[in-house]
């Protein structure tokens, strides 16, 4: 075993993975004896794995994703929900992410549409892209409220930031006049290079009519809907099934 000295070191220069694998007796003693280059081999590894759980941590907890454990393994794949293995598998690979794409997932109370968004959310902290979960009303109510302590565009620019942003709950609530024009705001500085995924009980082809007014429906539907990936599940109610088994 190396002494305390070296492992200060090795401390001091934040190789922590290196650290834990070399007080793994375990590890040790399977190391002991490969040739250098493997022992090497094997720490480097150790500490890139290290690094990899603490970025997977980091990220979910600045997700503060509604449901936490959710994640694309434990998909319920009842056909009656009308969900694609294709469709999942491809968004599982995160090129829509890679391309700023959106996903809309749309469905009735208790399909399951909040827990499919925390799964995309997981699985995209897993590739290493910064995700944020907001249900609309509040996100509307934040931005709001940050006009008032002239905190608005220091918000706009941390959110433009995130590679992806879930707002949940969309149209579940009348929409004022100043929510659509932040809602532009906030869509507008994401169009193009960052995603957006957006649940709500409406259907998509109901947005312009919940919005309110042509001209800003038209401007923030364009920067969601076209090119975006459209889930619309469908089936009883998951929260009845659960209970019901």
């Amino acid at each position: 075993m190396l002494n305390e000295h070296t492992l200060n070191q090795l401390r001091a220069l934040r190789l922590d993975g290196m650290v834990a694998a070399l007080n793994d007796a375990a590890t040790h003693i399977a190391a002991s004896e490969l040739p250098f280059e493997q022992r090497l081999a094997l720490l480097v590894q150790r500490e890139v794995d290290w690094r990899d759980s603490k970025r997977l941590e980091r990220l979910l907890k600045a997700a503060r994703l509604k449901v936490a454990g959710a994640c694309l393994e434990d998909i319920d794949w009842r056909g009656s929900r009308s969900l694609s293995r294709e469709v999942i598998t491809s968004l599982a690979g995160g090129d829509w992410l890679r391309h700023g794409h959106n996903v809309l997932l749309t469905g009735a109370t208790g399909c399951g549409k909040t827990w499919l968004a925390c799964a995309l959310g997981q699985q995209a902290a897993r590739l290493g892209f910064s995700v944020l979960y907001a249900r609309a009303p509040r996100l509307l109510e934040e931005l709001h409220v940050a006009h008032g302590d002239g905190s608005f565009g220091k918000r706009l620019a941390q959110l433009a930031r995130l590679d992806l942003l879930i707002i949940d709950d969309f149209g579940i609530a009348p929409i004022a006049a100043h929510e659509r024009n932040d809602l532009l705001e906030l869509l507008d500085d994401r169009v193009g290079t960052r995603s957006t995924l957006i649940t709500s009980q409406l259907p998509v082809m109901a947005w312009h009519a919940w919005l309110d007014e042509p001209t800003l429906a038209d401007a923030i539907l364009d920067r969601i809907v076209h090119g975006s990936h459209k889930i619309a599940l469908k089936g009883e109610s998951m929260r009845k099934l659960s209970k019901a088994a």
